[in-house]
């Protein structure tokens, strides 16, 4: 069990919904959240391991649900939000980490077998003229959509309560830079930018700020095909001027500050935690 944070967290009595929460990034940051004082609802479509997240969570010394959602179906997320409000009294933060990266991805399966597409851009399986609409469509809806059903929801819960609060979606850094093979990947991570923005000029008038964080490639169970690749690895490791991967730890800390009121004149923003590779 980590050590208690000395004195009052960042996010004392505050309330954190992450979707995604089951693994990965969602998961690093319900746990860095609770040891800064954070209350989580943790919402995935994966029952077992969010309930895991849970346990994570109340080891640190504070409360947390688990809620069933699949993000890309509005009513899910209007029901994941009620019971975050009906647990805890209100939604203070909401980490929007719910993705996918490709329509044949299931989290927890094997990286290989599960994926048709290969890490590498000089095969032509996943370019566009090879696309299926189904791939092109499963992708946008959940990586896409889902964030936007998901800040709907959350953003209704601020203002009916009354209370400000802070949206942080998370993008990759496939928003800004081309993914041959993915396009359905890099569309709807551009799309959570654009959203974000959006979303961010239009209700920092009434006290929600709303950013995205834009990873590199972090070392999740989404992102084992291509870190399993040795020359994959080689060649990525050469061009990351920090010669190592993210962890989600990395990102979590990203998404704390942007919780916490250390970020109280960001939104509309795209933090970019890629170990230096935009600035290659």
């Amino acid at each position: 069990m980590p050590e208690e944070p000395d004195g009052p967290g960042r996010l004392e009595g505050k309330v954190a919904l992450v979707t995604g929460g089951a693994s990965g990034i969602g998961r690093a940051c319900c746990e860095r959240f609770a040891e800064e004082g954070a209350d989580v609802v943790v919402a995935d479509i994966h029952d077992d391991r969010g309930r895991e997240t849970v346990a994570a969570v109340e080891e640190r010394g504070q409360r947390a649900t688990f809620v069933h959602c699949d993000t890309s179906a509005p009513e899910a997320c209007e029901a994941m939000a009620s019971a975050a409000v009906e647990a805890f009294g209100r939604i203070d933060i909401c980490v929007a980490a719910a993705g996918i990266s490709h329509a044949q991805y299931v989290s927890g399966a094997d990286p290989v077998d599960e994926n048709p597409l290969t890490p590498s851009v000089d095969s032509s399986t996943g370019f566009v003229e090879n696309k299926e609409i189904e791939q092109w469509e499963k992708v946008l809806a959940v990586n896409l959509t889902g964030v936007f059903l998901t800040d709907r929801a959350v953003i209704r819960r601020m203002l009916e309560g009354g209370h400000p609060g802070s949206i942080i979606n998370i993008a990759s850094a496939a928003a800004v830079l081309p993914m041959p093979g993915d396009a359905e990947y890099a569309v709807s991570k551009a799309g959570v930018w654009s959203l974000t923005k959006t979303l961010a000029v239009e209700v920092a008038s009434r006290g929600i700020r709303v950013n995205a964080i834009a990873p590199g490639v972090i070392e999740t169970p989404m992102t084992q095909m291509w870190t399993d690749d040795e020359s994959w690895m080689a060649d990525y490791l050469a061009n990351t001027p920090v010669g190592r991967l993210g962890q989600p730890l990395d990102i979590a800390n990203t998404a704390l500050f942007l919780a916490s009121d250390d970020s109280s004149f960001f939104t509309g923003e795209l933090l970019k935690p890629t170990g230096g590779i935009y600035a290659t």
